[in-house]
């Protein structure tokens, strides 16, 4: 008798141990904010057929796991307001504290969205130091990927506030773009981050969403197969760690040779900073040194400092006095050091820089700062350098970006979201589509449209950024893929409630990452308050080609949008080609006529055809409306297809 009860016990405590609690996924959590006027839904996970009570503003909800073990109710729609209680009882019970209801937008793309606030920090200086927006929330969801399936989860993630000492890890654009929503609404305004750089659109689309694009559900099957992932990754890991490996053992400057303020440099080469070094010197690839002297006053002696160092091509490791005082491992990032104080010293002080370049033009990226700045000036550190290659090394093969595969990030950062309500997406990509411009022109609305169905939210405002200007100007009128990359975003337009925010004027020509994130963000929300908010006072587009017609041997082009009107930093409108019958294009002259702009060309007798900001960088392109908007790119030749 005493067995059998002793057996009863320990099964039941091993089923009792066995019951899963009650779970929620991670976007439910402390600090969220759900979207207002609009049912909720509440879901998550528990014991096949356990009974579940969620309460949440006044509002209690029972309903029962089905057979798998998943669970869902659907709350009342609430106005904007909080804070709030979430609570959700099962065999266990979960309590989910300042809970707002308000504005909710999910944010995507690749790099220039997910471009955190930390990185233009310089520029925002005055912002880090005063914002304090509790209510505007962001949650950053974990970046992987997953080609077998949808998944019912994100990989990570918390809810965090726009509070002083808390920017660095938001979204810039999104941050610039909330605050907008934030100040004119006033109500809470929540951001889902699902964004990855250097993602292709085909990565952020569903396999049925992929079924009109053959060749990428066949590549997204592919890598489906574990071990070919294994295998892949593998591979680059020890190539790269061997390639690092033999730059370190082969670099004659290690070991504190080539940084030590009194290293001799006497067979060390003259070098200009900034240039590339490959366009001037036989040195390719591999592990580079550079060496500068500075003379430092004695007020600025042993205080702290900032030192900027630009961008550099690919990673820099520097020293001062012989101090590490800083270290990026590859490309992008601004090169923003700060000095500790007791490093700089009165007299002569010795800055020196290693720089491994892996493959490509390596070097020191033109019209960006280089320079020291102490408490009392600033320390221009461009001009005459010393250069020492340290290693010489050959070009390292490209790896395999895999998580850029198609489907992959849609399967592990938009499926997780679907059951989540939010009023609109904020979308900035296509420079990794510009390769193929023809086939963005399908690609990107169709995957607009597969949000929208696989959401299940009718036609919700869909915003997007048009690429910002990038990449040298070029002298003469020419082909540009980026031009129409433009172009084949701009077909989105097309679609019902979307809208295009023109940053023609706000890139850097040798940034793919430009700093002016603000401008970004409030063009977007110009957007929102047109088509989400419905404000028709809102003047949210610049000038946007309307017709042409030729009169009298020049080129008569009609805008809609114009705004107050149409000016162009009060000098003439530049940025206009203009070719005849055998379309060639010549820059043409041009005068604002109203809400016309007149182009010709005193060669060009009879005009057939006129491109405006037509270029990879169109930097003299200035038409824009009163209120600053600028004219959005076009052409009136046929589509360029490469």
């Amino acid at each position: 008798m005493k067995f059998n009860v002793y057996m009863l016990l320990l099964v039941f405590l091993s089923l009792t141990s066995a019951r899963a609690d009650v779970r929620l996924p991670r976007l439910i959590n402390d600090g969220m904010i759900l979207q207002r006027n609009e049912k909720i839904k509440i879901w998550g996970w528990a014991n096949p057929d356990e009974q579940v009570v969620v309460s949440l503003a006044g509002s209690t909800l029972s309903t029962r796991a089905d057979s798998r073990g998943d669970w869902f109710v659907i709350m009342p729609a609430h106005e904007a307001g909080g804070p709030y209680q979430l609570l959700v009882q099962g065999e266990n019970t979960l309590t989910i504290d300042d809970v707002y209801m308000g504005e909710v937008w999910l944010c995507s793309g690749q790099s220039n969205m997910e471009l955190p606030l930390r990185r233009v920090k310089p520029r925002y200086e005055t912002e880090f130091a005063t914002a304090n927006y509790p209510l505007i929330r962001c949650f950053n969801v974990g970046q992987v990927y997953n080609f077998k399936a949808p998944q019912q989860d994100v990989a990570g993630g918390k809810w965090i506030a726009a509070s002083s000492g808390n920017l660095d890890d938001l979204p810039a654009v999104a941050y610039f773009f909330a605050k907008q929503l934030h100040q004119r609404l006033g109500v809470p305004v929540g951001l889902i981050n699902a964004s990855l750089g250097g993602s292709p659109a085909q990565a952020w689309m569903s396999e049925e969403g992929l079924k009109k694009f053959p060749v990428y559900l066949e590549e997204a099957y592919k890598f489906r197969d574990d071990e070919l992932i294994k295998s892949i990754e593998r591979a680059d890991g020890e190539r790269s760690r061997d390639w690092y490996a033999l730059s370190v053992r082969n670099d004659l400057g290690q070991e504190g040779r080539y940084r030590c303020p009194s290293a001799p440099t006497h067979d060390w080469a003259d070098f200009r900073l900034p240039s590339y070094w490959s366009d001037t010197t036989p040195f390719k690839n591999g592990v580079f040194w550079f060496r500068k002297e500075i003379d430092i006053q004695p007020e600025e002696a042993g205080k702290p400092a900032f030192l900027d160092m630009g961008c550099i091509v690919d990673a820099d490791s520097v020293f001062i006095n012989g101090k590490l005082v800083g270290v990026t491992t590859y490309q992008y990032p601004p090169r923003w050091y700060t000095v500790q104080a007791g490093v700089l010293k009165e007299g002569t002080n010795t800055i020196v820089l290693r720089v491994v370049n892996n493959a490509g033009r390596g070097g020191f990226v033109p019209d960006k700062p280089y320079e020291l700045k102490t408490a009392t000036r600033t320390i221009d550190l461009q001009g005459s350098w010393k250069m020492k290659q340290g290693a010489a090394m050959a070009p390292l093969a490209s790896q395999t970006f895999v998580r850029w595969k198609p489907m992959g990030l849609y399967n592990a950062m938009i499926a997780p979201l679907l059951k989540y309500s939010f009023k609109g997406v904020i979308w900035y990509q296509g420079e990794s589509n510009t390769g193929n411009p023809a086939e963005y022109r399908t690609l990107f609305p169709a995957m607009i449209k597969d949000w929208r169905t696989n959401f299940n939210r009718g036609d919700f405002p869909f915003l997007f950024v048009q690429l910002a200007n990038f990449m040298e100007a070029r002298p003469q009128p020419s082909e540009s893929n980026w031009a129409a990359t433009r172009e084949a975003q701009a077909e989105a337009l097309k679609l019902p409630a979307t809208g295009m925010a023109v940053t023609i004027d706000v890139g850097e020509w040798n940034d793919i990452h430009p700093l002016n994130k603000s401008a970004v963000g409030e063009r977007l929300a110009l957007q929102a308050f047109r088509i989400a908010y419905r404000d028709k006072t809102v003047q949210a587009d610049g000038p946007v080609f309307k017709s042409m017609k030729i009169k009298n041997g020049k080129a008569v082009i009609r805008f809609a949008h114009t705004g107050s009107g149409l000016v162009a930093d009060g000098a003439a409108p530049e940025g206009f080609a203009i070719a005849g019958s055998d379309g060639k294009f010549v820059w043409a002259k041009a005068l604002i006529d109203g809400d016309r702009v007149i182009v010709w060309h005193d060669d060009i007798r009879i005009p057939k055809h006129v491109r405006y900001a037509w270029a990879d960088n169109p930097d003299k392109a200035n038409l824009t409306t009163k209120e600053g908007l600028p004219a959005a790119p076009f052409r009136t030749d046929l589509p360029f297809v490469k």
